[in-house]
């Protein structure tokens, strides 16, 4: 039996779910004090909304400087930019408006803003001591959970590792879920970040690590991903934009109590070698992790979460990666580094939290699966 509550359990201190609450943004963000950073990708100057906030920033007499941030993962050298960019204007907070990598590299900037290291020594599990700003998060897509986590997952392009920095301090202070902020995403990312909260939250419901708080989240962040994806992809309607979102936001604070398995574990050292999305190869990975933990998470979970999904987990997978076309790009590639892939795969947080203990023979059947 899991224990009822995690040892210690941290949750952004105020969250504002609300249609539209993008608009509140000036108002949350002066309690903090009236200079900043603003964390963004492209996609934010492509809809009118940068100039948007930039308006309300102004009209509350706050100040702020832009970040945008080009496609793919954070790197360590971004997250010395923008803190360096915040020191020169003597910011108050970093608030990061976008998907998880605007928001991790977001988070990372704030948490390790008074830092005394760089960013890398965080990164390879060094202890960080001085507390960090504030880091306001406001999710754009919904699938990473970062607004929901107190970890950043950051690549180190020269290393080709991708590693999280962790620690309760990264946080952010304020969470505003606004369902309106997901409409007009392109169909491959709103499916993709879909598919990875939907492994998120099956990964932390069956994880070694989890508790009746976290599983209570994971199982309802599974009920409303199941319901509310496709419809929300086909007619992007208020309510099944709510439900993602929100089922995202829910699988976030789950497995930030239970970590994750070895579906994360695999994904990071592939989207490293490849440039694969991450929630690609996540939803690539989900049939072949239940079929590799069915006997270790045992039949009554199993139907839990089929009950969850409306249908048969595995059946509801498969039928998912078909509705929305999801296909390996995997397939007819050589397999890069394979002794790089097994071995971080292997010494993996997420994969050690794994209900099934995973073997290197495990891996590899994962690694078939894919090519």
């Amino acid at each position: 039996m899991h224990p009822i509550f995690p040892q210690e359990a941290t949750l952004p201190a105020r969250i504002l779910f609300k249609k539209g609450g993008v608009s509140d943004l000036a108002k949350e963000v002066a309690e903090f004090g009236t200079c900043g950073i603003v964390v963004h990708g492209a996609s934010l100057e492509k809809n009118g909304l940068k100039e948007k906030i930039a308006r309300d920033l102004q009209k509350a007499d706050l100040s702020a400087e832009f970040f945008c941030r080009p496609t793919g993962e954070p790197t360590l050298e971004e997250i010395s930019t923008v803190i360096a960019k915040g020191r020169a204007l003597k910011i108050d907070w970093v608030l990061g408006i976008g998907g998880g990598s605007v928001l991790d590299l977001a988070k990372a900037a704030a948490g390790l803003f008074n830092a005394k290291e760089k960013p890398a020594f965080y990164q390879q599990g060094g202890a960080l001591t001085e507390r960090g700003i504030p880091f306001i998060a406001v999710p754009t897509t919904a699938g990473s959970g970062s607004e929901a986590s107190p970890n950043s997952v950051i690549i180190d392009p020269e290393k080709k590792v991708k590693l999280s920095i962790r620690h309760k301090d990264l946080l952010a202070r304020k969470v505003i879920l606004d369902p309106d902020l997901l409409k007009g995403l392109p169909f491959a990312v709103m499916c993709h970040s879909g598919m990875d909260a939907w492994v998120q939250a099956y990964e932390s419901f069956i994880s070694k690590n989890a508790t009746w708080f976290s599983e209570n989240f994971a199982l309802k962040a599974i009920q409303l991903i199941s319901r509310h994806l496709v419809p929300a992809l086909n007619a992007g309607r208020d309510e099944d934009l709510s439900g993602l979102l929100l089922g995202s936001f829910f699988a976030g604070v789950a497995f930030s109590h239970s970590r994750l398995g070895v579906i994360h574990g695999i994904a990071h050292p592939l989207g490293v070698l490849y440039n694969v999305p991450h929630g690609l190869i996540c939803s690539l990975c989900f049939a072949p992790s239940i079929k590799l933990n069915l006997e270790a998470m045992g039949n009554q979970r199993y139907a839990i979460m089929s009950q969850a999904a409306g249908m048969d987990l595995l059946q509801k997978v498969h039928e998912l990666q078909k509705t929305l076309k999801i296909t390996s790009p995997f397939k007819g590639k050589p397999l890069l580094e394979k002794e790089k892939i097994i071995t971080e795969t292997l010494g993996s947080g997420s994969t050690a939290a794994n209900p099934k203990f995973i073997t290197r023979e495990d891996v590899e059947y994962l690694l078939k699966e894919l090519f």
